[in-house]
């Protein structure tokens, strides 16, 4: 399956070098030049165990591609992950503006259906604000969903927690999203014995 990732940070290179890993294609959008140039050479900007081995696996096989271009990312699958940050504002609450920016870039550029999956840390119902800003920008009638896919990964393990989870929680309101999600994960579902 495709997969775009949006945002080169902590959750979006974990989420894109395991997803390459287990046999998808991924392109990750970053919007900073000189992270995806790192990147491109499978140099990780940061450190967390087995990182790079999955980036260089994933250059080497041709199934982790790195860019700076949202419009490409978008055009590139019909399942989007945001994986932007959420970084806490002076009163406590997160700062949405990224999540709120991918949401507006990728109703832009959409011209067929698309899944976004939030992926970021983000407060509950925070879909509400992704599926409003999305159909506040399209240009054309086009359908789509919005599922949520919260990380359950520790510093340190990340790369072990996302390939051997004790659970995948996903978030969605139609079947269709349902079906690419299940298939998406079905390499990790599957290795779960039910004994």
């Amino acid at each position: 399956m495709k997969v775009t990732v949006i945002g080169g940070g902590y959750v979006g290179l974990v989420t894109g070098a395991c997803f390459s890993h287990l046999g998808n294609e991924v392109l990750l959008v970053e919007k900073v030049p000189e992270k995806v140039d790192k990147l491109r050479k499978g140099e990780s900007p940061i450190y967390e165990p087995e990182l790079e081995e999955l980036l260089r696996e994933g250059i080497d096989r041709g199934t982790l591609r790195f860019t700076t271009d949202i419009k490409e990312g978008v055009e590139f699958s019909e399942v989007i992950f945001i994986c932007v940050g959420t970084p806490s504002l002076p009163d406590g609450s997160a700062d949405l503006s990224q999540v709120e920016e991918v949401a507006r870039l990728t109703a832009k550029n959409m011209d067929s259906y698309r899944l976004l999956v939030e992926k970021s840390t983000v407060p509950v119902n925070t879909h509400q604000l992704v599926k409003k800003t999305v159909q506040r920008y399209l240009k054309r009638d086009v359908s789509f969903d919005v599922a949520s896919n919260p990380e359950f990964l520790r510093e340190g393990s990340a790369v072990y927690d996302f390939l051997n989870p004790d659970r995948i929680v996903v978030g969605v309101e139609s079947d269709r999203a349902r079906e690419i999600m299940e298939e998406l994960y079905r390499p990790l579902t599957d290795k779960v014995s039910l004994s």
